[in-house]
């Protein structure tokens, strides 16, 4: 009765054993792929902020043409990118994050090195509803914070009509995500202009 009550749980125990053994196998040796995909994902999304077709969708390719335009600077413990090098600086992407509807939502938003445009803006990651707050990663949503001139106006460098000095549309249906995305840009903006830190 002893033997036969003990040999399920030593299988199981060694199924388990097995499968876990496996499972920290696989985590382990695909660890760096993983890594590498997730940084070409950030690359292409940087060269989106801004305005640089992708010429291929291959990881390798991605960063191969992220690293030939695109440079690092680390500020203040946060990685800023600069279209160009050293003189031939054109635009700058800054982290950005607030808090959205149902989480925070982070972004990088491009500025022109004169600090006198806003470039572009690519949403990193978010928690919005999809089909309506979601709909901030569509591309017809993001390329209206093109070529914004960075003109505050009542406190505002983005504003949604109907106002009268709008220069972007809401988001039909998700007024709170895009009311979130409006203070987001605007704070944000507002102090990277203030401190202007690269050099």
């Amino acid at each position: 009765m002893k033997k036969s009550f003990a040999y399920p749980i030593i299988f199981m125990s060694l199924i388990t054993a097995i499968y876990t053994f496996l499972l920290a196998f696989l985590d382990h040796s695909t660890a760096e792929q993983i890594e590498f995909l997730a940084s070409a994902d950030l690359q292409k999304k940087i060269l989106y902020v801004f305005d640089i077709p992708v010429k291929s969708q291959d990881p390798e390719k991605i960063d191969k043409q992220f690293k030939e335009k695109i440079t690092i600077k680390e500020i203040d413990g946060e990685k800023v990118y600069l279209l160009g090098e050293n003189e031939d600086v054109k635009a700058f992407a800054y982290p950005v994050r607030g808090a959205g509807l149902w989480g925070s939502i982070e972004a990088y938003i491009g500025i022109s090195a004169d600090y006198s445009k806003l470039v572009g803006i690519e949403f990193i990651s978010h928690s919005e509803t999809p089909g309506l707050g979601g709909r901030i990663d569509e591309d017809w949503y993001k390329n209206q914070f093109r070529g914004i001139e960075l003109k505050k106006s009542k406190n505002e460098y983005i504003v949604y009509s109907p106002s009268p000095n709008a220069n972007v549309d809401a988001i039909t249906g998700a007024t709170l995500t895009s009311q979130s995305v409006r203070d987001i840009v605007n704070v944000n903006i507002g102090k990277i202009l203030e401190e202007k830190k690269v050099d």
